[in-house]
């Protein structure tokens, strides 16, 4: 297991002085790439040997948001590698070891002057160091899209939602989510969040979001304007 000390900073809250979701899906995504710094393939080795690991799906639950100031420990470990897929657990817990937020992911390697999933490239024997999956439900690869929907105000990609790899980064589709749902209407306290990455949105490509009510959860469909095309699906459990 790889963990790291931070305090919530005030750039991180939200108007409440909770942590963002933003801020909070950074902190997961810092965790892991600091972890493949400590074990010498970080971000300058991968960019050296022409590969990256992507993200295909989230399951992140929050039991409740740390506020301005708190001391936090953000862990992540990978309890599965095989072929061209890794499988990433991931927590958050106050200065009291009290658990804030757990997480389950599904990672792939990519080849970026091939643009396709590779396997995995030698020398990630690291990452297994024996620790099991979180008792959580099933990761979902698939989230289901149907039924009638709000179209909301397309969005432009513009440089800021752009990461390292030249793409809209992780945190910025299940930002842009959350803001198509207040923007249909519906101000929500995640309790829940599954993703399903699907293909990368790039510089200048335009996002047409399509927000679906279901019973107790929202879906976010964040397509490609003009097509049925999916970028990214956000399904958000909470309250409003």
């Amino acid at each position: 297991m790889y963990s790291f000390d931070s305090r919530v900073r005030y750039s991180e809250c939200d108007e409440s002085g909770e942590l963002s979701i933003h801020g909070l899906v950074n902190y997961l995504q810092d965790c892991s790439t600091f972890h493949s710094e400590s074990l010498g393939v970080g971000l300058y080795h991968m960019a050296s040997e022409h590969y990256a690991w992507l993200i295909s799906t989230w399951e992140i639950e929050i039991a409740r948001l740390p506020r301005f100031g708190e001391k936090i420990r953000i862990s992540t470990w990978c309890h599965e590698m095989r072929g061209a897929q890794a499988h990433r657990c991931f927590t958050i817990e106050d200065d009291e070891g009290r658990s804030c937020v757990r997480a389950d992911s599904h990672w792939f390697a990519y080849d970026t002057q091939l643009s396709r999933p590779i396997r995995i490239p030698a020398g990630q024997e690291g990452y297994l160091t024996g620790e099991g999956r979180l008792d959580l439900p099933p990761l979902q690869r698939k989230i289901a899209v149907e039924g009638a929907f709000v179209a909301i105000p397309e969005v432009t990609v513009t440089r800021q939602l752009l990461d390292t790899n030249r793409h809209v980064n992780n945190a910025r589709y299940i930002q842009l989510a959350l803001d198509a749902l207040e923007a249909a209407g519906t101000r929500l306290s995640p309790r829940r969040i599954c993703v399903q990455y699907k293909t990368m949105a790039l510089l200048g490509e335009r996002i047409a979001p399509r927000v679906h009510n279901g019973q107790d959860s929202w879906t976010v469909d964040l397509t490609r304007t003009g097509t049925d095309e999916s970028f990214a699906v956000v399904r958000l459990e909470g309250v409003r």
